[in-house]
């Protein structure tokens, strides 16, 4: 069965997204950096079909997306030497993994991390906090295949296996985030994104901000 699209200028296109994600269902929503495939995180059956999507590899992890920082201490906790990072690059394209509290689903990933970001895109955020201030999210497009900037890449690839898809036009950074491993000092730069590992170490003091 093929995905619904529904365009986010559609009055009551965040309550389709919601009933979807009530009924245990997935949706691809826009974020600022791609298009994300996305689940209520205490939706058990949900998450198992994310994995089932993109694969499940060692060591992987569905990052949760939050709608505001109030949310963080719900799922994790914020060292103080890598607050100059949320301070710094949230909101935006930076998924800070962080010591995870009890509130963190094991399906989400193994292990004591998880993956947290806030995005800049503020249908996204809206989206989020409809849903409840938090979705579990993976980038919407199949293993080995370019992430998709939108809605009509999301169909290309996942059509079948996604139940809605919103279609907020086309994403602008196109790359999905930089992912930062707060668990250990000095942070170690997992995947290089939009925010460079240099920009990171700027603002962790680790090397000088005029540096070249």
């Amino acid at each position: 069965m093929t995905a619904r699209i529904v365009r986010a200028e559609e009055p009551d296109a965040v309550e389709q997204a919601l009933a979807v994600w009530q009924a245990g269902g997935l949706v691809a929503i826009p974020t600022d950096t791609v298009y994300g495939l996305s689940a209520l995180p205490n939706c058990t059956d949900a998450l198992r079909r994310l994995w089932r999507i993109k694969g499940r590899d060692d060591g992987a992890f569905i990052a949760l997306l939050l709608s505001d920082l109030e949310e963080l201490p719900r799922f994790a906790v914020l060292p103080e030497a890598v607050r100059p990072l949320a301070q710094r690059f949230w909101p935006g394209p930076l998924t800070l993994m962080l010591p995870r509290t009890e509130a963190v689903p094991p399906e989400i990933g193994e292990g004591p991390r998880v993956g947290i970001r806030l995005p800049a895109l503020p249908l996204a955020c809206a989206l989020i906090r409809a849903a409840g201030g938090a979705l579990a999210v993976t980038s919407a497009n199949l293993p080995g295949h370019p992430p998709a900037r939108s809605a009509q890449e999301v169909m290309a690839q996942l059509g079948p296996e996604v139940d809605l898809v919103f279609n907020g036009g086309w994403v602008s950074i196109g790359v999905s985030s930089t992912v930062v491993d707060c668990t250990r000092w000095p942070p170690v730069v997992v995947r290089e994104g939009p925010i460079s590992e240099t920009d990171i170490r700027k603002a962790l003091g680790l090397i000088r901000r005029d540096a070249p």
